[in-house]
């Protein structure tokens, strides 16, 4: 488990975080260049390699242990009728989630992740952010902290989730707070929302950020974001601490992380999108950031359930990497 020294959300820009190890990663990718394939014919794949292997500080980066956290929060902009569903439905998909039923527990079984869900507070939904900020500081930084204290320091991998009825508002509150443009920029369906409530949600969005937009972005954070955001921050920053790469989710999920983007791109350089979410502003937000999801495959479920398949991805890219033999193992000509 790990823990950071954040006394204040400000302290962010304080933290002495590893940077990417790029003898490591110069190491892989010369590795690349003597396996038996035309260099470059592994696209991607390689590039997630010489990316494992700069995080991981090793040349020959394993998985060995991947890590899925989901975490779930509620949200008092529901009041504002932005979501089709009860709130009882984030205690309802947990419960789901520790009985082995969702998609989440089928794909980590699947890929061999080991999933945890973190429940935060479910009883006691953040606050109106049309109306006052979501959640004090202090709120914040306990979900903060309680999303890194989550976090396997052991892990090679760490797969990143949400659930909470009501996140998208709140996913696409964070992204125009972070990158502008116009709230339908970043407003879509969510879990079922036709026109008329994209429209509401959309003018639900636009009030909350013109009511925080003085704020920095960790306070915006507190501001308009729940706890399930908070946590995936902490999350992240633990995981950097740990040098453990992250694969984030979706819109939500990517959104949830934006305020540390605006507060410095850097602390999400060892983070990668899984995939192009169908929420419409998730493209945008993936190029505001300068980070292509690895798969699109027309998802938009959430709880984690991209990040799960991308581990997928990343596994194949190290098995080619270490397994392959080079021209000269395989007793091979390489022009």
């Amino acid at each position: 488990m790990s823990t950071l020294p954040l006394a204040s959300l400000d302290a962010v820009t304080s933290l002495d975080l590893p940077g990417f190890d790029t003898a490591a990663a110069e190491a892989a990718t010369a590795r690349q260049m003597q396996l038996t394939k035309p260099p470059g014919s592994l696209g991607r794949l390689e590039d997630l390699a010489a990316f494992m292997a700069g995080w991981r500080g090793t040349d020959r980066p394993v998985i060995e242990r991947a890590q899925a956290l989901v975490f779930a929060g509620n949200h008092g902009v529901c009041a504002q009728g932005v979501n089709p569903f009860p709130q009882e439905v984030t205690a309802q998909m947990v419960a789901n989630f520790a009985a082995g039923g969702a998609a989440i527990n089928q794909l980590c079984r699947t890929t061999g992740a080991e999933l945890d869900v973190i429940a935060l507070d479910l009883d006691r939904p953040t606050r109106d952010f049309t109306d006052q900020p979501a959640m004090s500081e202090e709120e914040c930084l306990d979900a903060l902290h309680r999303g890194a204290a989550a976090v396997d320091t052991g892990a090679d991998i760490l797969l990143l989730g949400e659930m909470g009825i009501g996140n998208s508002t709140v996913a696409a509150a964070l992204a125009l707070a972070a990158f502008g443009g116009t709230a339908p920029d970043w407003v879509g369906p969510g879990t079922g929302s036709d026109a008329d409530g994209m429209s509401l949600k959309a003018r639900v969005v636009t009030k909350a950020v013109e009511k925080h937009a003085a704020l920095a972005p960790m306070m915006r954070l507190a501001a308009l974001g729940g706890r399930e955001q908070a946590a995936l921050c902490g999350a992240v920053l633990a995981a950097r601490k740990a040098r453990i790469p992250v694969l984030l989710d979706g819109f939500i999920c990517t959104a949830a992380v934006s305020p540390l983007y605006a507060t410095s791109p850097d602390l999400l350089a060892h983070c990668l999108i899984a995939h192009m979410s169908r929420e419409p502003g998730h493209r945008r937000l993936a190029d505001a950031m300068e980070k292509p999801p690895l798969l699109d495959l027309g998802m938009a479920l959430g709880e984690g359930s991209g990040a799960a398949l991308a581990l997928g991805i990343v596994k194949g890219a190290l098995a080619c990497h270490n397994g392959m033999a080079t021209f000269a193992e395989a007793g091979v000509s390489d022009a």
